[in-house]
This record gives C-alpha cells, sequence and structure tokens, in this order.
C-alpha cells in the first residue's frame, strides 16, 4: 500500500494523473476529500495521523492520507495540489526551501517564512505546535568522554578521523551537512546515508562515530546519546507547524479552526514521548495520535 501511496503521488505531482478526488473515488460530489500528507519518519506518521483523525472527527470531509514521502516529494505535493495540508518545520522552509542561512531568532524565521510562501506558493503556515525538532549531532558516551567533546567545535579539532552516519538529506541539503562543515571547518573520514532506525544500530555498533538526530528523537534517550552543542548556532529552529494550501483554507475556513487545536499544545517532552511510544514501545503511530488527542479531550 505505501509503494502504491508513494508512486500515486509522484504520478500527481508530474501532472500524470488526474485529480485526487477522481483518483481515490468520485466522493468529492457528495463528501469533499482532503489529501493529507506525511514525511518518511514516525513523528511525522505520528502527525499526519493526528491531522486525518481531527479533520475526520470534526468536519463533514473525508480524508486521504499519503505517508512516507520524502521532503522534496510533499514540497512538490502541496506546491501541485497532490497533498492538501501537512505538517513542517520552519527550519526546513527557512533553510532548505527558500534557500536563506543568515542566523535568525525562531520568530524571524517563523515569519519569514510565513510571508514568503503565501506570497510565492500561496501556501499558510499556521502557528506553531509547540515543539522544536532541530538537527542535532550525537555520539556515543564514550567517544565523548575519550575525546572531550561537548560542542560542534570540539568534533571539528577530530572529525577528520570519524565516519558520520545520517540521512541523504541531511548529507545533501543547503540547511544540513556540506555548510555545517564550512561554517565549523569539519570533515569527515566517511559520510554513511542512513535511514533512522539504522543511524542508531550503526553508531551503537560504533560503525558511525557520529549520527544526526532531530530534538525530539525518542532513541535519543534509548541509546544514551551524548547530544553536542550547536555552538554557533548554524541549524536554525525547527518548529512543527500546519501548512495547508491557501485555496483550501479559504474554501473551507472551518477547516483551519480545526487545525489550529494543534497550536501549542505538542511540546518537547510529549513529542519525544510520543515517538519514543513508536520508536521503542513497538505501537502503531496510529494508535499513538488517537490516544493523545483523547487525552487532550480533541477526539471522543
Amino acid at each position: 500500500m505505501r509503494i502504491f501511496k508513494t508512486i500515486t503521488v509522484l504520478l500527481l505531482v508530474c501532472g500524470l494523473l488526474g485529480s485526487p478526488a477522481l483518483l481515490f473515488g468520485c466522493g468529492r460530489a457528495e463528501k469533499e476529500q482532503i489529501i493529507v500528507g506525511s514525511k518518511d519518519f514516525p513523528e511525522q506518521d505520528i502527525l499526519g495521523n493526528m491531522l486525518r483523525l481531527l479533520i475526520e472527527a470534526k468536519t463533514d470531509l473525508s480524508v486521504i492520507h499519503l505517508d512516507n514521502m520524502a521532503t522534496h516529494v510533499i514540497w512538490a505535493a502541496v506546491r501541485t495540489g497532490a497533498v492538501d495540508v501537512y505538517i513542517d518545520y520552519t527550519g526546513t522552509f527557512y533553510g532548505n526551501y527558500l534557500k536563506l542561512s543568515e542566523p535568525k531568532s525562531a520568530e524571524e524565521v517563523f515569519e519569514i517564512s510565513a510571508r514568503v510562501l503565501m506570497e510565492e506558493y500561496d501556501l499558510r503556515i499556521l502557528d506553531p505546535l509547540g515543539f522544536n525538532n532541530t538537527y542535532c549531532l550525537a555520539v556515543r558516551p564514550d567517544t565523548a568522554e575519550q575525546y572531550g567533546l561537548r560542542t560542534f567545535s570540539d568534533l571539528a579539532e577530530v572529525s577528520s578521523g570519524f565516519i558520520f552516519g545520517g540521512s541523504a538529506e541531511i548529507i545533501s541539503r543547503n540547511d544540513g551537512l556540506p555548510n555545517l562543515k564550512r561554517v565549523y571547518n569539519m570533515s569527515f573520514a566517511e559520510e554513511k546515508e542512513l535511514h533512522h532506525d539504522e543511524r542508531y544500530h550503526a553508531i551503537a555498533n560504533n560503525e558511525v562515530q557520529v549520527t544526526e538526530a532531530f530534538a525530539t528523537d525518542a532513541l535519543l534517550m534509548e541509546h544514551d546519546l551524548v547530544v553536542l552543542e550547536d555552538d554557533k548556532s548554524f541549524f536554525p529552529p525547527y518548529y512543527g507547524v500546519v501548512v495547508i494550501r491557501n485555496e483550501i483554507a479559504e474554501k473551507h475556513p472551518g477547516l483551519v479552526e480545526v487545525l489550529s487545536l494543534l497550536t501549542g499544545i505538542i511540546t518537547d517532552d510529549i513529542m519525544r514521548q510520543l515517538n519514543y511510544n513508536v520508536d521503542v514501545l513497538g505501537q502503531s503511530p496510529a494508535d499513538v495520535a488517537e490516544n493523545f488527542l483523547r487525552e487532550q479531550g480533541l477526539i471522543k
């Protein structure tokens, strides 16, 4: 099913299929469909299911949830109308989509991103959900102790002897490793492209000595890794926000009100715990999302 949905999105983005409504059924004549997207890691699957459940519970819209999408795919999808709403991160807008690199405060990153996305792409960003899932670099405790590592600058001094493990995105993106290495005068003996879970297995087995992580990653706790300080503030803030096509927001103003129920209620600790429930305890993202919304009194 995931393969089918991924291929479907790619075809929609390329304009090789008709409208999502026609593809997934002729329901728009009776019950209009909203296409919710999410990226290809557990946190995004949880958040995508939150959007789906809220829309299903509090509107008369039906929902198609397209998950497991790479960042560049979902960005293309929302701009072409293959996805109507999803959750992204302010730092991703600022550094990756808009190609900006000047250090700014969290408020400035949000305001710049919201203004440019509306002006250039007709996309609306709602107020932040509350958590900041910024990038970080992590090492094993014994590595940190042996080399006296506390900061990115400390790492730069010895990085040439280390193997780095991270996603394809951080290895290649403007807001990732290429500019990070320039800012910190850092280099690695090798850079391995690894998926989310693979990174943690690799560093646990000392196959890599440095790994990319997200601040809300539950596996940081599970593997007792040391998160290094970004002492030159290279990574911008990555606050989670709902992105919705303005055409959809204007057509369904009540939908914006429903999605805004998530504003400010998901702290870093809460998001890390939700991720822990999936990554470590093995619960399904859909169940974790539903339980959280029920606890918050947002769905029955």
